[in-house]
């Protein structure tokens, strides 16, 4: 198949892109084109315009800091993944970015595009929820910052208004005796997960748990964020925690797994992805 007509706009600068994005009401801005692109082949959206931000340099960024990770709009999954500052700062970054697809995907697709894409079976919209992080999106009238909370407002919806483009996303650092992990399932590597956690774990000084929080994907109309951290107790009992999550969770049947076999995959995954995480937090506390 082939996408309908459009128009096309490749803007060298972000100023550039929201004029072009203000002169073609309901136009959708291109980056990896993972998503979007098999779309519009398929006609399941027929937008009046492209903006091809690929040329705005200024957006092609990835900076870390003690505060956190901050991805620029055109800062592809392998590019995160591979960063060794990155991964130091934020490790379940590339974590969850190992599990994105395949590598000729994760070679074009970019951070920020899957987030405002907003596919409640993706990795990332979970690891940005789970960390409480925020997406920065940049209009004519200014920037602001959306907390993750607000950012995801259904399947395939985000909270990016009219001319609005998100410029980065903010994934925090983690804090000292915290660790992580991520797990998921798919019926075949790089296909999209029956399910998914990311589990964050932090130790207080005595390494017994003082939080437990995990974000899952695939089973909620948008990134589903639990604190398990009253469920496991301070002696990590990692089994409750994965019952108390089966039992707060009301997943969805399709063709590919019943509502009883995605409810106890998440279980078996949250198990799974606190153990590690909590392992995680110990060594890092020893080290």
């Amino acid at each position: 198949m082939k996408p309908p007509p459009f128009g096309y706009a490749a803007p060298r600068t972000l100023d550039e892109a929201l004029a072009a994005l203000a002169a073609a009401p309901g136009g959708k801005v291109l980056a990896g084109g993972q998503s979007l692109i098999p779309l519009l082949s398929m006609r399941l959206a027929a937008p009046p315009a492209l903006i091809d931000i690929n040329r705005a340099a200024e957006l092609d960024t990835l900076r870390t800091g003690d505060g956190g990770v901050r991805v620029g709009a055109l800062a592809r999954h392998a590019r995160v993944e591979r960063s060794a500052e990155a991964a130091a700062v934020q490790p379940l970054l590339r974590r969850a970015l190992r599990h994105v697809a395949h590598p000729a995907i994760r070679n074009r697709g970019t951070v920020v595009g899957s987030l405002a894409h907003a596919d409640p079976a993706a990795e990332l919209p979970a690891v940005l929820a789970v960390l409480g992080g925020t997406v920065e999106a940049a209009s004519p009238e200014g920037r602001r910052t959306i907390p993750a909370d607000d950012f995801f407002r259904g399947p395939l919806e985000c909270a990016l208004g009219p001319g609005e483009i998100a410029v980065s996303a903010f994934f925090p650092a983690a804090p000292p005796r915290t660790g992580s992990a991520f797990a998921e399932s798919a019926r075949r590597h790089g296909d999209y997960a029956l399910t998914g956690v990311a589990a964050v774990v932090t130790l207080g000084e005595d390494l017994r748990v003082t939080a437990a929080r995990t974000g899952h994907l695939g089973i909620a109309a948008t990134p589903l964020v639990l604190d398990l951290t009253a469920a496991a107790g301070s002696a990590g009992d990692w089994p409750a925690a994965a019952a108390h999550v089966r039992a707060r969770i009301d997943p969805d049947a399709d063709i590919h797994a019943s509502a009883d076999y995605r409810r106890h995959l998440t279980g078996v995954l949250t198990e799974r992805a606190l153990r590690a995480a909590a392992a995680d937090a110990l060594r890092r506390a020893r080290d």
